[in-house]
């Protein structure tokens, strides 16, 4: 027989039902219930909801783990269990621009351990970088910035086992289109950012299969009237996806309202770039190789002051959304 969960409401992707029951079954959610067997167990949680947990497709660490640290114990448990007890039941553990090395050794020892995480699940490894360009470089180092490079994608995919499942480039590089169009049709997912293209370079990779925004807003070339630029072709082009970090901080919360009128929830997602300091105290960190020093709600580095990422949890920034009326539940 199964057992049922008892709350005060059950969200749905198109709708929220009041009272009732859900089924659990062999361990999975089943079907919204008003009345249940007599004897059933109950699992009672009498004024509380309940929700989907939740996706994070673009964070680098949490609770003190950095991805690049390449502290596999850390993120198979510390990271993921730390990201469970916050609502995430699924995430991408996502790297930095760096080495050919370093971000081999990284994908290998995911690659071959991902399935032990305690906590939250891995579902793939993001490449953020390093196939980006340096005047909207944010905290990615130049120093390892470059052209995309078929070889290296491939010894990383070998490494990784086939699990290397998004990776974000700018479209101004040298050879972009080939790529793109080579790995998409491998199943990757290809992300635009850190990019100062124009809006018809954007095109150009989007025609080819790239349909992810990388942070919007942020580390992009913004939008004018007479050069559309990223934020332009993230507004204009269709059936491409944004990242959206909704701390207050990265982007203000009416372009946030602003960007999804435009693209619709749909094509929005909602993510963290959070990095080690996630859910530890203000202090002093690294991000990769960058001091980054966390005040008052942010991370920056301490070099230049600029955004280093965030220390966001996804549940704030869906609060956040509906808090700013831009969403309801």
């Amino acid at each position: 027989m199964p057992n049922y969960i008892k709350a005060d409401q059950f969200f749905y992707p198109h709708g929220v039902r009041r009272g009732g029951y859900l089924e659990l079954v062999d361990g999975k959610f089943g079907k919204h219930v008003e009345q249940i067997p007599e004897g059933a167990e109950i699992i009672d949680y009498t004024g509380y909801s309940i929700a989907p947990g939740l996706v994070d497709t673009h964070i680098h660490g949490f609770g003190g783990v950095d991805v690049m640290d390449n502290n596999i114990e850390g993120t198979l448990h510390t990271m993921s269990e730390g990201l469970l007890s916050m609502g995430v039941t699924s995430f991408l553990p996502t790297t930095l621009t760096s080495s050919y090395e370093q971000l081999l050794a990284v994908t290998e020892n995911i690659g071959a351990r991902y399935q032990e995480a305690s906590g939250a699940k891995i579902r793939g490894i993001y490449f953020e970088g390093p196939y980006f360009t340096e005047k909207y470089k944010g905290a990615q180092n130049p120093a390892y910035m470059k052209d995309p490079r078929m070889d290296e994608f491939r010894a990383w995919q070998k490494a990784a086992n086939g699990l290397l499942n998004k990776i974000a480039l700018a479209p101004e590089r040298e050879g972009v289109e080939d790529f793109v169009r080579t790995v998409t049709g491998e199943g990757v997912t290809v992300a635009l950012g850190h990019s100062n293209a124009t809006f018809d370079e954007a095109k150009k990779a989007v025609d080819a299969g790239a349909s992810v925004w990388v942070h919007a807003y942020n580390g992009m070339r913004g939008l004018t009237h007479r050069e559309l630029g990223m934020v332009g072709a993230m507004y204009q082009l269709p059936h491409t996806y944004a990242e959206l970090i909704c701390d207050g901080h990265h982007v203000d919360p009416k372009a946030c309202e602003i960007l999804i009128k435009q693209k619709g929830t749909e094509n929005i997602a909602l993510i963290t770039d959070c990095m080690t300091a996630g859910g530890l105290e203000d202090g002093d960190y690294m991000l990769g190789e960058f001091p980054v020093v966390v005040a008052n709600g942010t991370a920056r580095l301490k070099s230049t002051g600029n955004l280093a990422g965030s220390i966001l949890k996804l549940k704030d920034g869906l609060k956040n959304v509906v808090d700013w009326n831009i969403a309801s539940p």
